[in-house]
């Protein structure tokens, strides 16, 4: 069998730096929830996208839950959230007992549609907290969700767990919003195997999610808690690995920018095929290399069209990983009884969409073989 080829995967730094942080937490001892490496890492993250402030946790849904709570977004509240996503954008606002409407995406940005955020404004005027996602590293409209969020003070939360390096206007996804949540997960563009961050201007606020994520300990001799609190902050050892992993991101976003193009070069002129949208506001950290097959666009008769489906079972008789888009929220057995806002958008997308294998590791000649399946599809149909 031909070797394999990962959709995405965790990619160490060829200097190391990440060994040697975590080297320093064993030498120091410096093993638990605590350490100079967390709280190192809190700073450089927060200090790279331009927040005041971060708290390390143990994933990016635990820095949406977290971020939920220090809105104050409780039981019966309303949460409008992006519907094209993955399910962990949205299960922390059950984890709060709220009620989520979920909203469409439009095909400029494939993220939070504007006009249907302000139609579910109109419908739900009480709505206590608005969740935008990042979706592949494509930045949703900023300047419009962020007016709207003002107009009727709303906290808005950014999902930016796979936009880490991007940039809107100039300026890093993630520090537009009241809260905006980062992850650290295996198949993220930098890894700690999995952790998430939290990052604000609200000092006050992260200071008091770090106190809920160390299980609300009050300050005390003995154990007291006058608060429901959370296990969720990050060790000092994985600190360690996302802090050298945060000295290659530049790089690792110029890889997988590189992937993006190679792929838009190879496959643009390919009948029916369309790459995620590149806005001239919008540098994205092109975490994953997302394309459409469209229908419509195409004159090949029904027999002849290939579907997505036909090409991840195309790569995957050859060793090689790809995806689906997101089914949206709205879709998903569990959240389907929940309000949805706007057109079919979302639904159209993850009909049509497909992610390519975006591995920082790949080589020309793994996207010449990724290339070149793709291409006798179309030859052959």
């Amino acid at each position: 069998m031909s070797e394999k080829i990962y959709l995405a995967s965790p990619h160490m730094s060829n200097e190391g730096y990440e060994k040697e942080y975590v080297k320093e937490a064993f030498d120091t001892n410096w093993i638990a929830p605590l350490g100079k490496n967390v709280n190192e890492f809190e700073n450089e993250l927060a200090a790279k996208v331009g927040s005041k402030s971060a708290a390390a946790l143990v994933s990016g849904t635990a820095a949406i839950h977290m971020a939920l709570k220090a809105a104050g977004v409780g039981e019966g509240d309303i949460v409008f959230c992006q519907s094209l996503t993955f399910s962990a954008t949205a299960n922390p606002i059950i984890y709060q007992n709220a009620i989520p409407v979920f909203i469409d995406s439009n095909y400029e940005t494939w993220n939070m549609d504007p006009e249907a955020l302000e139609e579910a404004f109109v419908k739900y005027p009480d709505v206590k907290a608005v969740i935008v996602v990042h979706l592949y590293g494509l930045s949703a409209d900023m300047d419009k969700i962020v007016q709207l969020c003002k107009k009727h003070n709303v906290v808005l939360i950014e999902d930016a767990a796979e936009s880490l390096g991007t940039t809107y206007k100039g300026k890093y996804t993630g520090s537009f919003g009241d809260y905006g949540i980062f992850s650290f997960n295996g198949n993220k563009i930098i890894t700690t195997s999995g952790g998430g961050m939290l990052v604000s201007d609200n000092e006050e606020r992260i200071a008091k999610v770090r106190f809920w994520a160390t299980q609300s300990r009050d300050k005390a001799r003995h154990y007291q808690h006058s608060e429901i609190g959370f296990n969720y902050r990050m060790s000092n050892i994985v600190a360690g690995i996302g802090r050298g992993q945060l000295k290659v991101l530049d790089k690792r976003v110029a890889k997988k920018k590189y992937i993006f193009e190679y792929y838009k070069r190879e496959l643009g002129n390919l009948e029916g095929i369309e790459f995620m949208p590149i806005n001239e506001w919008n540098e994205p950290n092109y975490w994953l290399s997302c394309i459409t097959i469209n229908n419509c666009h195409s004159e090949r008769s029904e027999e002849s069209y290939i579907s997505p489906l036909d090409i991840m079972e195309a790569l995957e008789k050859d060793n090689i990983e790809s995806r689906p888009i997101w089914k949206p929220m709205h879709l998903q057995p569990f959240f389907e009884k929940y309000d949805y806002i706007g057109g079919d958008v979302s639904e159209e997308l993850f009909e049509n969409g497909i992610c390519l294998p975006s591995d920082t590791k790949m080589t020309d000649q793994d996207l010449d073989r990724i290339i070149g399946i793709i291409k006798k599809l179309w030859n052959e149909n």
